[in-house]
Parts: structure tokens; C-alpha cells; sequence
């Protein structure tokens, strides 16, 4: 059962990358934030190697990183009632 429950997956991933709404640079960034929040060092990889084969930058880059890390630490902290 596991390899149809991986080819079911598969094609959902792969469709994930012909989006209509959505440039390539916006979905390798968006990919990015996603592999780092679920700590898949795996993705993060692939997401990163993709980021500098499409040309984007350093800079760009580290704003996602500070993002994943400022949601990841509010993420964290337990909600209060005022």
C-alpha cells in the first residue's frame, strides 16, 4: 500500500509547481519557509539549491530565514487571555 500512497503523493507534489497564482521565485520562497518550519533538512536543501539556480539572492534568502524563525519562536510561546 505504501508505494500507491507514494505515488498518489508524488503527483500532488509535483502539481504543487504548475501553479497558476503564484511566480517561480514567490514558490521557491514559499517552499523554503515551508521545508525549514517542519525542519525537513532534506527540503530545506532542495529549496535552497532551487533559490540559487533561480538567481535569488542572499538577501532574500535571509529575510525568509528571519521570518521562519520569528514565527517559529511566537509559534512557542503560549497564548494568554488579557
Amino acid at each position: 500500500m505504501l508505494g500507491k500512497h507514494q505515488e498518489v503523493y508524488g503527483a500532488f507534489y509535483r502539481s504543487t509547481h504548475d501553479n497558476e497564482h503564484l511566480d517561480t521565485r514567490t514558490e521557491l520562497l514559499v517552499g523554503l519557509a515551508a521545508a525549514m518550519g517542519m525542519n525537513c533538512q532534506p527540503c530545506t536543501k532542495y529549496y535552497l539549491d532551487q533559490a540559487k539556480k533561480a538567481s535569488i539572492t542572499n538577501g532574500e534568502v535571509s529575510d525568509v530565514v528571519a521570518k521562519v524563525m520569528a514565527v517559529n519562536q511566537w509559534g512557542q510561546t503560549p497564548l494568554t487571555r488579557d
